[in-house]
């Protein structure tokens, strides 16, 4: 069977759709979709400035969204702004009823505290960003799924920071998909790729991977940090 070019965040351009096998004469294209994303219409402003292409297929970062910060500088794909509304709506939502919650949660491999997860932590904390962090929160030895659950719990939105050490991770674990399903169903998980691909997560978790998220291939981790600030920004 045909494989699709562009399986997570789809074609830019109808060109692009008619030369892929699995979608020519579809039409499939125009941002691409998220398998839990939503239909209605994406939550941004165009800007005519601050345009920089994705490189993937996923449009030039040309948008602001309506939720970023007075002053921000930070543009996204339509893609990025589609995905990232309901958790948006959903922060909103939880700022209001539990004002005690921690900003983000922070779910990374064992391997990666010392490394770029907490380099991702401080990018966030000086940015002004409250973060749930295994090093000062979490118990050794805690399972990744209960680790994201209660993370979850005490934060409005979780990042899981995607790397080679945390699909091997996810592999021995064996995150059942009804699992991941009811967590990602929350519309409150956002994946960070790093060092590795979308193609790569998929192999490991087609539903982790069918969420469109971030990737440092993209844009730096500096960039990454200013969206998740604005995305959780009160």
């Amino acid at each position: 069977m045909a494989r699709c070019t562009a399986p997570v965040r789809g074609h830019s351009s109808a060109s692009a759709a008619e030369n892929c096998p699995a979608c020519r004469g579809r039409g499939r294209y125009s941002g691409g979709y998220s398998a839990y994303g939503t239909h209605s219409s994406p939550s941004y402003t165009q800007s005519s400035g601050g345009s920089r292409s994705g490189g993937d297929g996923s449009g030039s970062r040309s948008v602001k969204a309506k939720w970023s910060r007075a002053g921000s500088t930070v543009f996204y794909t339509p893609a990025e702004v589609r995905a990232l509304t309901p958790i948006r709506n959903n922060v909103e939502n939880l700022a209001n009823e539990k004002p005690d919650l921690r900003d983000v949660f922070l779910c990374h491999a064992w391997d990666d505290r010392k490394g770029v997860a907490k380099d991702l932590h401080d990018l966030l904390e000086s940015r002004g960003v409250s973060v749930w962090f295994s090093e000062k929160d979490a118990g050794l030895g805690v399972p990744l799924l209960r680790s994201i659950d209660k993370g979850l719990a005490n934060s409005r939105v979780g990042i899981v920071l995607v790397t080679p050490a945390l699909l091997k991770r996810l592999k021995s674990e064996g995150i059942a998909d009804k699992e991941l399903s009811a967590l990602l169903a929350r519309e409150r998980l956002v994946p960070i790729v790093h060092d590795t691909t979308y193609e790569e997560l998929r192999d490991v978790s087609p539903l982790l991977g069918s969420r469109t998220g971030l990737d440092t291939a993209e844009e730096p981790m500096a960039d990454v940090a200013d969206k998740l600030a604005d995305l959780v920004s009160p």
